[in-house]
């Protein structure tokens, strides 16, 4: 079984923030691999924080 949370976009997880070379951002969760392409610019930080720190970009 494995340790990654049943939804992985719950609020009290950890988030990252990444961007890509288009200037795209996206929440992505911690325990996840980062995908190609992608960097993190923010975080780890709860979901809110990151949603707050896209928002004010």
């Amino acid at each position: 079984m494995s340790d990654a949370p049943a939804n992985p976009f719950d609020a009290d997880g950890e988030f990252l923030v990444l961007a890509n070379d288009r200037g795209e951002h996206s929440l992505w969760p911690l325990f996840a691999a980062m995908p190609d392409g992608w960097t993190a610019v923010h975080g780890p930080c709860p979901r809110q924080d990151a949603l707050a720190w896209v928002s004010g970009r």
